[in-house]
């Protein structure tokens, strides 16, 4: 079954005088003084960053430094764009992670040089020239079908009826309505955004794979995180499992800042 079917960098802590002056003959850090990588966190389509909070909160009680970033979700270029920012902000190297849509962006903004490491939960990982439009084309038979609406003024939105059985299943009840009465519109152009430079041929990556997921099947996410060559870990889960198992998306980001941060010594 193809893909087609279902349609380190370590930059080394440096002293004020020598970001400041281009030199100085600043010493590169030791790996007992190594900066840990920060950690930026990128959302999909139909939700906003908000959905991170469980996450963000076991990540920063166990002293991660960590970043959301709020992506308008209308073309991929503008969110590999806003992506980019948040990464050239961080002090160090970025262990950047990315659900669903969020996968693509990730994808094709990672290949920025603090990128040490990237993460896709129950994500689209695309290869050059895929856009989630080739991605999600000519669904095999039995396949589940996302309930999105027609394009309204070239945005997207989920049924809100069926919002909860598709995207978040295993997510309390309250929070479920939540999320399908708080939708972002997410923008047609975005979908067909198309990846020109995979950053997982040249950075390390790892793959959190829901095997409730109703969104984007299960075979179609191992077969991505195969294609990438990603440390792959599964858990039952909704599409919204990093709402729904916090720690278990939490986990995976900490191994994967533990194993860039070791490369780097």
């Amino acid at each position: 079954m193809s893909l087609r079917q279902f349609s380190r960098f370590f930059s080394a802590a440096m002293s004020t005088a020598m970001i400041a002056g281009g030199g100085g003959g600043a010493a590169a850090a030791t790996p007992a003084t190594a900066t840990k990588p920060s950690v930026v966190l990128v959302h999909g389509g139909f939700v906003d960053g908000s959905g991170w909070e469980g996450v963000y909160k076991i990540l920063r009680k166990d002293g991660y430094d960590v970043t959301i970033v709020q992506n308008p979700t209308i073309s991929l270029a503008d969110d590999v764009a806003v992506t980019r920012r948040v990464i050239a902000a961080q002090p160090g190297p970025v262990v950047l992670v990315g659900h669903s849509y969020g996968g693509v962006v990730i994808t094709e903004a990672g290949t920025h040089d603090k990128v040490a490491g990237l993460v896709y939960i129950a994500a689209f990982a695309p290869d050059k020239g895929e856009s989630v439009n080739t991605l999600i084309k000519d669904p095999p038979p039995g396949a589940p079908v996302p309930p999105i609406l027609p394009p309204q003024d070239g945005f997207l939105l989920l049924d809100k009826s069926k919002f909860a059985a598709s995207f978040a299943a295993d997510v309390d009840a309250d929070t479920a309505a939540f999320m399908a009465n708080s939708q972002v519109p997410w923008g047609v152009d975005a979908l067909g955004g198309a990846v020109s430079d995979p950053a997982w041929k040249s950075k390390p990556s790892w793959y959190l794979v829901a095997t409730d997921d109703r969104m984007i099947p299960p075979p179609a996410q191992r077969l991505m995180s195969k294609r990438a060559g990603a440390t792959v870990a599964e858990t039952g889960g909704s599409h919204a499992v990093y709402v729904s198992k916090p720690q278990a998306v939490a986990d995976l980001i900490k191994q994967a800042v533990s194993k860039v941060q070791l490369a780097a010594r």
